[in-house]
């Protein structure tokens, strides 16, 4: 099947970041066959034709950090100190199931497709569910299971998030969109057993391993004072830093840990919603890119960041990181759209197949709509991804060749659906979020 993208101010994000004023691209079953300018294209009757009405087509957003089913948990004790611990694990265990984590995540892919986010990196529980929703849907996703030193809500064990992530990358290792990873929770979630374990089973299926690291300000104290070591530290010395390795949040990192990152080709997955609005601190971003340390966006879950878009990170991106470096002209628009996209392929060892619109790379596509009131004038393109735009104005989305969201609302499913059967899911577990957010509290 042969689809024509026309009439589109190109951003193509490749290595020399060509642009195409007003350009066309030809996509060929899943992959983009050709691109051009305008005046070279040619009447096809056989092609499905879209006017992209002078939108900006770019490529398919990638979100590599988050955690999808905990959409029910969005609006739940956002000011609670200590929320993870005190709130979040607690509410989890009780009240996450397989159907809310389904519907759950069913709702939070229809939220990112959106919003132009084409690929995600997510770890949580029940991820053959979150599977199944993913496959249904149409999304690229990299899903892990997490691994944690608590019985879970999936899991009677501690650490049964092991032999689960096993059964569920066998089952899942060679789909089209889906690839399985390893996911232990956190350094300090874990212990060194597990841990290496995880890294055994990363080798083994040669998948990705992606943690929480030196995110918690406690997770530093307690290296310091088991190991006195940093979180990074501590990872060299038991063998898990590699190029599989997608380490989130990345907060607090001494120069020696920047210095292992890159050594190791270790990616880096940058919060800056959830990471600031817990308070935590700002990444030192623009150190890891000096090292060349791959670096793309997430949000968090639901629950953290409240958002699932990577636009709304754009902009949160830009001011907090001008701030944090007391400097207006650091990471102009243009470099930070990267970040969301071919930089975001980087860190998922993806770069061949998507980030970036080019001949024989997959056809993940994004058409950002330039009619409404507040995106005009647009003199430079990125800038209006950046500063202006919002997810109202994403209209169009094609992932793997497929047209997902058309006119802004989504092509196969039905979101108002979707929010009733999580609704109906939601109902036993409202009352227990209120109660447990009482003890939290207290």
């Amino acid at each position: 099947m042969k689809t024509i993208i026309k009439n589109v101010n190109i951003i193509t994000m490749d290595n020399n970041m060509t642009e195409y004023k007003n350009g066309f691209v030809i996509i060929e079953d899943e992959n983009i066959s050709y691109i051009g300018n305008m005046a070279e294209l040619k009447e096809d009757e056989s092609a499905i034709i879209i006017d992209g009405n002078n939108g900006i087509l770019m490529p398919g957003m990638i979100n590599t950090h988050t955690h999808l089913s905990m959409i029910p948990f969005r609006s739940l004790g956002d000011d609670c100190k200590d929320r993870l611990r005190r709130y979040l694990f607690p509410l989890e265990n009780e009240c996450m199931n397989e159907k809310l984590a389904y519907y759950s995540a069913k709702y939070a892919i229809c939220e990112m497709l959106l919003s132009g986010v084409t690929t995600i990196m997510d770890m949580y529980y029940f991820e053959d569910e979150v599977a199944k929703a993913s496959e249904e849907m149409g999304i690229r996703a990299f899903l892990g299971e997490t691994v944690i030193n608590f019985p879970t809500c999936d899991s009677k064990d501690a650490f049964g998030g092991l032999d689960y992530s096993i059964n569920f990358i066998e089952k899942w290792k060679n789909h089209k969109l889906i690839t399985p990873f390893i996911a232990p929770h956190a350094p300090n979630t874990n212990d060194t057993n597990s841990l290496v374990k995880a890294n055994e089973i990363s080798k083994k299926y040669n998948v990705p391993i992606s943690m929480h690291l030196s995110e918690m300000d406690y997770e530093l104290k307690y290296f310091k004072d088991e190991f006195n070591k940093t979180p990074v530290e501590y990872l060299e010395s038991i063998g898990l830093l590699s190029d599989r390795l997608v380490a989130a949040h990345c907060i607090y990192l001494t120069d020696n840990d920047i210095n292992l990152l890159q050594k190791y080709n270790v990616k880096v997955a940058h919060c800056i919603g959830s990471n600031t609005k817990s308070a935590k601190g700002v990444a030192p971003v623009n150190k890891l890119l000096q090292h060349n340390i791959p670096v793309g966006l997430g949000t968090d879950g639901a629950s953290s960041g409240n958002t699932l878009d990577i636009i709304t990170q754009f902009k949160l991106f830009a001011n907090f990181h001008k701030l944090e470096n007391k400097d207006r002209s650091i990471f102009p628009a243009k470099d930070i759209v990267k970040l969301g996209t071919i930089s975001g392929a980087k860190v998922l060892n993806k770069d061949n197949e998507i980030g970036s619109i080019e001949v024989g790379k997959k056809a993940d596509l994004v058409i950002i709509e330039t009619n409404s009131v507040n995106m005009f004038p647009i003199f430079d393109s990125y800038s209006a991804i950046v500063y202006s735009a919002n997810t109202s104005n994403v209209d169009t989305v094609f992932v793997n060749g497929k047209c997902v969201v058309k006119n802004k609302k989504p092509v196969n499913n039905d979101l108002q659906t979707i929010r009733e059967e999580l609704k109906n899911h939601m109902q036993q577990f409202e009352q227990k979020a209120k109660e447990q957010l009482k003890k939290a509290i207290l």
